[in-house]
């Protein structure tokens, strides 16, 4: 227990040092929450390609992993994992445990990501969204089973469909259209796609075109375009050059911030 409470009281002192980089750097950022052991990390690793250590334990991640993940039609993301929700904590953790969810209140985007093969999912789920609804993030069953309301917007991915049999599994996807979330396992890849379509609609991430007007001294902005953009053709004037740009709305929207 005072070896958690330490971990948590840490994790809790970096949460400044993140949201400060990320300001540096206004990316969408997408978090990935739910309860203890519903494959977080998985899948995480899945997206990232990273080796976050993803094992069936309580707390296995206690130092929430932040990585940039490149997405279609978006560009740069930063997806975050976090520290797996569970009931009946223990009281002199719960203050703690809370502290370091505070980037769930900052992100964008949640994902909200369940263990459909557990006995107990429905009741994990009520978990979760108790424990987002006291942090003042609308996650009612009210607003459907996606948890649309107050605060970042909530996907719901129903993981780990490759435990289940085929017959159970063919339901389970039925289950989650009809709900408006996506079935997928972290593990064989299934249904990913999907999510990171659903992900890309859900950040208004549909690409647009757009002709940008860059001096020629500005290699700073030239740089930040060929890193966010897809260049189609550039035409070089006297004092400036014009960029036939393909980028995510996202980005665009960055991009006119930068100008203000």
């Amino acid at each position: 227990m005072a070896r958690l409470r330490r971990q948590l009281d840490d994790v809790r002192r970096t949460r400044a040092l993140h949201r400060a980089r990320r300001q540096r750097a206004p990316w969408p950022v997408v978090a990935l929450v739910g309860y203890t052991n519903a494959g977080k990390s998985t899948l995480f690793n899945h997206l990232t390609a990273s080796s976050v250590v993803a094992e069936d334990m309580l707390f296995a991640t206690l130092d929430p992993t932040m990585r940039q993940v490149q997405v279609a039609g978006l560009g740069k993301v930063i997806l975050s994992d976090t520290v797996g929700f569970v009931s009946d904590l223990p009281t002199q953790l719960i203050a703690a445990f809370r502290a370091t969810l505070e980037e769930v209140e900052a992100a964008d985007l949640l994902l909200h990501v369940r263990d459909v093969s557990h006995p107990d999912s429905d009741a994990q789920r009520a978990d979760v969204l108790q424990v987002l609804s006291d942090l003042g993030i609308g996650a009612s069953d009210e607003a459907g089973e996606g948890g649309m309301g107050d605060g970042p917007m909530i996907i719901e991915v129903h993981n780990k469909i490759d435990l289940l049999s085929p017959d159970q599994r063919a339901a389970a996807i039925e289950r989650a259209e009809q709900r408006g979330a996506i079935a997928v396992s972290a593990i064989t890849g299934q249904g990913i796609d999907q999510l990171m379509t659903a992900a890309t609609h859900a950040l208004g991430g549909d690409a647009i075109n757009r002709v940008v007007r860059v001096d020629v001294t500005d290699g700073a902005r030239q740089a930040w375009l060929h890193r966010h953009a897809k260049i189609i053709t550039q035409t070089d004037r006297d004092d400036v050059i014009d960029y036939h740009v393909t980028m995510s709305r996202a980005d665009s929207a960055r991009l006119d911030q930068l100008d203000e």
